[in-house]
């Protein structure tokens, strides 16, 4: 049983998972069980060239973003668990969270992150009823999101980055991710706002 278990390893997912890992010293998080499935290959940054996003090297890729994210978490945070090499086929409720399954296994998490793209490729059973036509995307382009009130789809299921609603920036769907772990930290300790910051002794 995990704690938290992310769907999605782009922008959105890589940094919920950072955030989350960064909190292990903390006493309501260095318990917790985190996992990520990290699969990327629909992923937009894939093909994203970035020249305008704020402490990124101009010329940097989507592709290499990526690739470094999953090492920087491998590196730093080690105990958050990443499943690769599976693709997530359903989501249902059971009496303590949530059922995971995938295309090779079956997983089980009190709180689940959805953070897989925004196309209307989407086809993980069990949220067709929250999917709705994307509030900030051309109508042409048929981009969707998963309805929610500030990431919360329904207790204990969370959207982050395009499919919780927000625009294909790069620095969006990462601040986003963030916000979903900060607000997960908050409720594991006891409702009192958190974050995690790093500094220069």
């Amino acid at each position: 049983m995990f704690d938290v278990l992310i769907v999605g390893g782009g922008a959105a997912g890589l940094s919920c998972a950072l955030v989350l890992g960064s909190a292990k010293n903390k006493t309501f998080a260095k318990s917790k069980r985190i996992g990520i499935i990290v699969h990327q290959k629909s992923s937009h940054l894939q093909t994203a060239l970035f020249n305008n996003v704020l402490g990124l090297t101009p010329g940097t890729t989507g592709a290499s973003i990526l690739e470094n994210g999953k090492q920087q978490l491998t590196n730093l945070y080690p105990h958050v668990e990443q499943i690769d090499n599976e693709k997530v086929l359903s989501i249902s409720k059971n009496a303590d969270g949530f059922n995971i399954e995938t295309n090779k296994n079956k997983h089980q998490s009190k709180i689940v992150v959805v953070a897989v793209g925004y196309t209307n490729l989407i086809n993980i059973k069990g949220l067709e009823e929250y999917i709705e036509p994307h509030p900030r995307a051309a109508a042409e382009k048929e981009r969707i999101w998963l309805k929610n009130t500030d990431h919360i789809i329904e207790k204990n299921l969370y959207v982050a980055g395009t499919l919780a609603g927000w625009r294909s920036q790069f620095a969006i769907a990462s601040g986003s991710g963030a916000q979903v772990a900060t607000d997960i930290l908050t409720l594991w300790n006891d409702g009192k706002h958190t974050k995690v910051h790093d500094k220069i002794e």
